[in-house]
């Protein structure tokens, strides 16, 4: 899967390496962001019972 990823982008490895890398950062910010905190809301941990 990795490969094919590395294969379908463009330009040398340094340029595909930046993309790679940008990817990783924006699907970070997109988890962080939005769907972690809509993810927590959904979590019962607030529920405490005693």
């Amino acid at each position: 899967m990795y490969g094919l990823l590395w294969r379908s982008l463009p330009g040398p490895w340094w340029v595909k390496l930046v993309i790679v890398l940008v990817l990783l950062v924006a699907v970070f910010l997109v988890l962080m962001e939005y769907v972690f905190p809509w993810v927590s809301t959904l979590m019962p941990y607030n529920d405490v019972s005693v």
